[in-house]
């Protein structure tokens, strides 16, 4: 489905992310998306994710994340990208850290 160079971003998302699916909603994004990964609620608040796979899949996950589901009230994001180091496995929800 997707094209473009790998690369890896670790994303952080501000506002009203927690108790609305957000995490749950993402890891269907992205699994849609093919990409790998994982995504986890921080004791800030905010919601944190990895994902990992071809560059345009990546800026489409992004692009949902500054919305997220109905419930969420995204006021940021956040993001970094790097150089991917190889996940694999799909795209987990990991406990809060």
């Amino acid at each position: 489905m997707s094209s473009g160079a790998n690369i890896r971003t670790h994303a952080l998302v501000f506002g009203r992310v927690q108790g609305v699916f957000y995490r749950a909603s993402a890891q269907s994004e992205a699994d849609r998306l093919g990409l790998a990964g994982w995504v986890r609620n921080r004791t800030s608040g905010t919601v944190e994710l990895v994902a990992e796979g071809p560059g345009d899949a990546v800026a489409a996950l992004l692009a949902w994340c500054r919305t997220g589901p109905p419930a969420a009230r995204v006021e940021r994001v956040e993001h970094t990208e790097s150089e991917p180091v190889g996940l694999s496995g799909g795209f987990d929800v990991r406990p809060t850290a």
